[in-house]
């Protein structure tokens, strides 16, 4: 498909792909630690997926949320896969704190409070990276 951002990027800073998906960290200053695991293809929807491709792509989906959990260790994870502003078939795992910017609304909907993230990225990149890598290795 042409004009996918998906299809024509990473999406990211890449943490770990295989053959099927990928794990990409988001730029989201307000979200440290916000992930989203990509199909490769231009895939829609998971019913689009064979069972075994859909449970691969669960098994990437809950080790990303068991990595986001040990290295954050957040109030609470969000699973979402919406795809309406991009139909390419994704799932985004965001770690969610009482004093994030929207909790305990969703991150898409209205601001709560103003945040001051105090994160260093780079670590958080590189401690997921190599967490994932043990998990779906």
């Amino acid at each position: 498909m042409t004009n996918c951002e998906l299809c024509e990027t990473t999406g990211g800073e890449l943490l770990w792909q295989d053959a099927f998906c990928r794990v990409i960290l988001v730029a989201d200053n307000d979200y440290p630690g916000f992930c989203r695991v990509i199909w490769h293809e231009h895939i829609k929807e998971m019913s689009d997926l064979t069972t075994v491709q859909q449970n691969r792509m669960m098994r990437v989906v809950f080790a990303v949320e068991a990595a986001v959990r040990d290295t954050l260790k957040p109030d609470k994870i969000n699973l979402a896969s919406l795809g309406n502003m991009v139909p390419h078939l994704h799932w985004h795992v965001i770690p969610r704190f009482k004093e994030d910017k929207h909790f305990p609304n969703p991150i898409w909907g209205e601001a709560q409070r103003e945040t001051n993230p105090n994160q260093d990225n780079n670590l958080i990149a590189s401690v997921l990276r190599a967490t994932l890598s043990q998990r779906l290795s």
